[in-house]
């Protein structure tokens, strides 16, 4: 595992040498293990002096912090280094200003998870791994697949029957072999964890296997860098499963234990009405309750029973943070106008992390004097049926008559 030193067990505190165990703690079904390093051996390399002469963009500049031994073990792909945007005109329009977005969407399969996949594959190569699976609503299965594709591994993937035909096709164009579950995400990711202790398959499953949140965290490192070697006030994405947000707060925590920042951004998840488990369990202080007819438009965030709880609410808890729902409605208006004011195509998870900004200044969680940041963690061209449920209009069809034109534009409303 590269320079790791040991993985911690999330919930129950025991530690483990790294290859001790490849998946989950066994005090509990979920409980996932962190990955640690040598913070002051990483400071020395992870140092802003030393990073602004880094030949490289994107993930492998951080690979003292990263559980993989060699450079050539990650994907040919230019993973992460994506830009962090500052929005002034449309952070006004929201009473942020001082407004940046992480745009995400422009990594290589089009998704946040590039970053976890990543990570993922360069492990199962030198673990000498010929196959890999797991568990999607897409995102993570495209991602897997795209990456799998460029490293000569083969990939089984699961997803519910339900995941939009572009995130398939996507997945069968990679080559992967995909296995449509008459049933829910949470029922997929079962499958793929039988899967996994049947027939031994490695699984990319960021709730069951460590070293996906490591990859995740990457978004975090490069947010500090962007910002000149500082933290936002705060950070808010958009919370399925857990495991981004969980990995956005081990990116700025291992900072932290490096001694590179002396205090965490607040960060905030967005959940969907339909969807929030992880938000109810925060506000409540109580257990997680599983709900099994989860349902929302953002397909990517909907997820009855969260794999990733105790890394996301540690991140939430540690930082000061919190969770905020929104409606389908709401994430819907989010995803036009964040078009219309940016330019940015997110599908509707990427575009709830907008609309939560909206709730939090509702709340008095955010004001104009902080700076933040909004992770857009998936391209709008992955479910367009979804952006076209959002857009409402239709193209005006015309006829191809010069002689008409002008009456046509005119009867349109645009002369």
């Amino acid at each position: 595992m590269g320079p790791a030193t040991h993985l911690t067990c999330v919930r129950c505190g025991k530690d483990y040498a790294p290859g001790e165990l490849t998946y989950v703690c066994p005090c509990s079904s979920w409980s996932l293990l962190w990955v640690h390093y040598d913070y002051e051996a990483a400071a020395e390399r992870l140092a802003p002096a030393v990073l602004r002469n880094h030949p490289e963009r994107g993930i492998a500049r951080y690979l003292p912090l990263l559980p993989v031994e060699r450079r050539e073990s990650l994907p040919p792909m230019a993973v992460g280094g994506t830009p962090l945007l500052p929005v002034p005109g449309y952070g006004r329009s929201l009473g942020l200003p001082r407004l940046h977005l992480k745009d995400d969407t422009r990594n290589p399969t089009g998704s946040f998870k590039d970053r976890a996949s990543a990570v993922g594959v360069a492990v199962a190569r030198e673990r000498s791994e010929t196959l890999v699976t797991g568990a999607s609503t897409g995102n993570a299965a495209s991602s897997l697949a795209g990456m799998a594709a460029a490293s000569g591994i083969r990939t089984i993937i699961f997803v519910p029957a339900s995941a939009p035909e572009a995130k398939l096709t996507q997945l069968l164009v990679y080559g992967a072999t995909v296995l449509a579950v008459q049933g829910s995400y949470d029922q997929a990711f079962e499958l793929s964890l039988e899967a996994t202790r049947r027939f031994g398959w490695y699984n990319r499953n960021t709730g069951y296997n460590p070293v996906l949140l490591e990859g995740k965290k990457t978004v975090s490192l490069e947010i500090w860098e962007d910002l000149g070697h500082r933290v936002p006030d705060a950070v808010i994405v958009a919370v399925g499963d857990g495991c981004i947000i969980g990995g956005v707060g081990k990116g700025f925590m291992d900072l932290q234990r490096m001694g590179q920042i002396s205090k965490l951004p607040r960060i905030y998840g967005a959940q969907a009405e339909g969807s929030s488990v992880l938000a109810k369990a925060f506000e409540s202080g109580g257990p997680i309750r599983p709900e099994p007819d989860a349902h929302t438009y953002a397909d990517s965030i909907c997820v009855g029973e969260p794999r990733a709880a105790d890394p996301a609410l540690l991140a939430v808890n540690e930082s000061g943070g919190g969770f905020v729902v929104v409606s389908d409605d709401e994430i819907r208006s989010a995803q036009i106008e964040l078009a219309r004011a940016t330019g940015i195509f997110a599908e509707p998870a990427g575009a709830t992390s907008v609309a939560g900004l909206r709730r939090l200044v509702e709340l008095g969680l955010l004001s104009a004097e902080d700076r933040v940041v909004a992770i857009l963690t998936g391209h709008g061209l992955k479910d367009i049926q979804g952006a076209r449920s959002a857009v409402g209009s239709r193209p005006h069809r015309i006829v191809a008559d010069p002689d008409r034109l002008e009456p046509t534009l005119g009867s349109l409303g645009l002369l």
